[in-house]
């Protein structure tokens, strides 16, 4: 009996050839807004002329980011593909409490385990998260996130590459108008 191969669906959005790069970690605030941004700026920019490709990049000092970001990518793996993950990361950013620590280090999440972070994002989505997260591919796809922000020098998400290049000047409370301005000039 052969055993199924499951394969991340790549975390892009667009087809242009401007290759804007994000590299977001689900429960940060910061990221949070960033995500929030992605339609609008798909819409500005042109889908024909950009494309958006989110790289996760897990923070140590968000305590279940490993869980959430395997989550996210066990979504990729499932019929539907960037599409679950992109429900599993709008799951999460309008409750960014339920999934992170107070002040990163206290409150009720003090007492959840990672399968009750799964439940929670299976009861949001209504996706079978919990058979996904144990996919053995998902291990290599998680490194290939890591790697490649290794690779282009990013520690703190949100960062923002554009066709490569890190945007030091680029942040998440920038207006969308400006991103688009700075892929389409």
């Amino acid at each position: 009996m052969t055993q199924a191969i499951h394969r991340a669906d790549p975390l892009i959005w667009g087809e242009g050839p401007r290759l804007f790069e994000m590299f977001l970690e689900p429960t940060c605030p910061f990221c949070v807004r960033t995500l929030g941004k992605l339609d609008a700026l798909l819409d500005a920019a042109g889908r024909d002329r950009v494309s958006v490709r989110i790289w996760l990049h897990s923070q140590p000092w968000h305590m279940f980011s490993g869980v959430i970001v395997r989550a996210v990518l066990a979504a990729s793996m499932l019929p539907g593909g960037r599409d679950n993950a992109r429900a599993v990361l709008d799951a999460i950013a309008p409750r960014r409490e339920e999934f992170e620590f107070e002040k990163h280090c206290r409150g009720p999440n003090m007492d959840a385990t990672p399968a009750q972070i799964i439940a929670r994002l299976e009861n949001y989505t209504g996706l079978s998260l919990a058979k996904a997260f144990e996919f053995p591919e998902l291990e290599a796809e998680i490194k290939k996130h890591t790697r490649y922000a290794r690779q282009n020098g990013i520690h703190v998400s949100p960062t923002f590459l554009i066709d490569g290049l890190v945007q030091a000047d680029m942040g998440s409370g920038d207006p969308v108008e400006d991103w688009a301005h700075k892929l389409t000039a």
